[in-house]
């Protein structure tokens, strides 16, 4: 075995697909997220199922992110996956608190507190690897998804930062910055969205896997998405954000 690999939100989509991803390359698997059930299909699904441990967890609250580091204090966890996340569409001012709470709760805050918490082992060791989950939308501002996509750039920003800092420590931090994919967090989406735009959740967990390996920090898959985002850094302000609200045409009804 190569080592061992946290994968956070493991349960489905980009993650489900990354866990699969690290499966097929012989890393030993410690695969998280809140829903028991579908981690036992997914490990159950591998080829080697004994190689991979099942915690579960709420990441959105400190005790399921203390749960979590609890029951991997005994493993040396050469990678981390941060996947875990979520996607609301909505005005700021019509959301609950609780749902704004859950929001950076999970998306900013579980990953920070996990990065900060393995990151030490890995310094100290001059070996590891980190790879943050963040999103296109990370790079411009977009209407009716502010708060995701304000998390996504906080992912993006912090990722950058620490590359630099760690740059000669042995360790390196990525972040895999998909476009649109097709998860069950956007299948009400997708029917409004052209197909060759989206990306579906294996081709982006490979990317990913591959800019992590080759300890790149930043990975876009696709030439579509790199497009846009080179593109988008051309525009003045006014024009990126005219294009974000373009984009929050196509959020589906709440």
């Amino acid at each position: 075995m190569k080592g061992t690999a946290l994968i956070t939100g493991a349960s489905s989509g980009i993650g489900e697909s990354l866990a699969r991803v690290f499966a097929s390359n012989d890393f030993q698997l410690i695969i998280t997220a809140r829903d028991t059930s579908k981690l036992v299909a997914l490990k159950n699904s591998l080829d080697d199922p004994d190689q991979t441990q099942i915690v579960t967890a709420d990441l959105s609250t400190r005790e399921g992110i203390d749960h979590l580091i609890a029951n991997t204090k005994k493993e040396r966890v050469d990678i981390l996956v941060n996947n875990a996340g979520i996607m609301q569409w909505g005005n700021l001012q019509d959301r609950e608190a609780d749902t704004i709470d859950q929001l950076i709760d999970l998306n900013i805050r579980a990953l920070t507190y996990l990065t900060h918490h393995f990151l030490k082992g890995m310094i100290k060791r001059s070996s590891g690897k980190i790879l943050n989950v963040a999103s296109i939308a990370g790079f411009q501002p977009i209407p009716a998804m502010g708060l995701y996509a304000a998390s996504k750039a906080y992912v993006l920003s912090l990722t950058e930062s620490l590359s630099e800092q760690i740059a000669n420590s042995g360790v390196s931090v990525t972040a895999l910055c998909p476009g649109i994919t097709n998860t069950p967090s956007t299948e009400q989406l997708i029917n409004e969205i052209p197909p060759f735009i989206v990306s579906s959740a294996d081709e982006v967990a490979l990317a990913g896997f591959e800019a992590l390996m080759a300890g790149e920090t930043l990975c876009i898959p696709g030439v579509a998405n790199k497009t846009a985002v080179a593109w988008a850094k051309l525009q003045p302000r006014s024009v990126v954000r005219k294009i974000g609200g373009f984009v929050a045409k196509f959020a589906p009804d709440q």
